[in-house]
C-alpha cells in the first residue's frame, strides 16, 4: 500500500495552478483535490483572505495532503509568476486584448509540449465572485475560456481548475506536436523589469498623457511584450536598445519640442 501511495505521488507534476485572492478555505481544499485526481501538484496562492495554512482547506481536500503541504503564499501576482516561461489565464468571457484565447483541450496540448520541452508553465485563476482584473489577465502570454452556456458561465474556481486538470491527464496520451528547445521564453520575471523601465522612461517623456488612461495603456503594452513569447536573451537586446535610445536622446516632455515649419 505504501509503494503505490509513492507511485501516486510522482503523478505531481504539470503546470502550476496559481489562485487569485481565494477566500474560503473549503474552495482551496477542492482546487487540491482536483488537482491530485488528475496528476498536478503544484500550488501557488496570491494573498488568501484567511491566511495559510488553514484547516478547512485541508479537510477539504480529502487525503490530498502532498498537494496542501507544497502550496506555496505570495504577496502579488508578480512574485507567484515569476519564474514561469509560459502562462495562462482563464476567464469565462472574451477580453478586449491582443491575447490568444484557446479553448482548454487546445491549450492543455500546448501546455504538454512546453511541459515536454522542460518550460515551466502555469494557468491563473481569479477570484470566486469575479474573476481576474484585465491587469492580472495581462500577465498571461494567452487565454483559456471554458464552452459554458452563456445565460450562465460563472465557474466554481473548483470546477474550473478540475476542468484544466481533467484536460491535463486526457492530453498525456495524445499526440503533443513538439516545442523547440531552442526558443524557450523568458520568466516571468525578466518582462517584469523590461515593463517597470518602460513605466518610468515613458511617464518621464509624458508617454502616458491621461493619467485616468494609463493603467489600460500599460495592460496593452504589456500584452504586446508578453505576446511573442520572448527569450532572455531576446530581451536583453531590446532592452539595450531602448536603453540607447534613453541615453542619446533628451529628456523633454511631449509637446515640448520645436514647432514643425512648412
Amino acid at each position: 500500500m505504501a509503494g503505490t501511495d509513492r507511485q501516486r505521488d510522482l503523478l505531481a507534476e504539470g503546470p502550476a495552478i496559481v489562485l487569485v485572492e481565494p477566500q474560503l478555505g473549503e474552495n482551496i481544499g477542492m482546487v487540491a483535490r482536483a488537482m491530485a485526481n488528475f496528476g498536478l501538484g503544484e500550488l501557488r496562492l496570491v494573498k488568501p483572505r484567511d491566511g495559510w495554512p488553514n484547516e478547512k482547506a485541508r479537510a477539504a481536500a480529502s487525503r490530498a495532503d502532498h498537494v496542501i503541504d507544497a502550496t506555496k503564499v505570495f504577496d502579488d501576482l508578480a512574485g507567484a509568476v515569476a519564474d514561469l516561461n509560459f502562462l495562462y489565464a482563464t476567464t469565462a468571457r472574451p477580453r478586449d486584448n491582443f491575447k490568444p484565447v484557446r479553448g482548454p483541450v487546445e491549450a492543455t496540448l500546448q501546455l504538454r509540449a512546453r511541459h515536454a520541452a522542460g518550460q515551466r508553465t502555469g494557468i491563473l485563476f481569479g477570484r470566486e465572485r469575479w474573476g481576474l482584473t484585465n491587469e492580472e489577465v495581462a500577465f498571461a502570454d494567452e487565454i483559456v475560456t471554458f464552452p459554458v452556456n452563456p445565460a450562465f458561465a460563472s465557474l466554481n474556481v473548483a470546477q474550473a481548475v478540475l476542468l484544466m486538470s481533467y484536460e491535463w491527464m486526457k492530453a498525456g496520451g495524445e499526440g503533443v506536436a513538439p516545442v523547440s528547445p531552442e526558443h524557450v521564453p523568458a520568466p516571468r520575471e525578466h518582462l517584469d523589469s523590461l515593463m517597470d523601465y518602460l513605466d518610468r522612461v515613458l511617464s518621464e517623456r509624458g508617454y502616458f498623457r491621461n493619467e485616468d488612461k494609463k493603467p489600460k495603456m500599460f495592460d496593452n503594452l504589456r500584452a504586446l511584450f508578453t505576446r511573442p513569447g520572448f527569450t532572455v536573451e531576446e530581451l536583453a537586446v531590446l532592452r539595450g536598445v531602448l536603453v540607447s535610445l534613453e541615453k542619446f536622446s533628451p529628456k523633454k516632455p511631449r509637446g515640448s519640442g520645436a514647432p514643425e515649419t512648412d
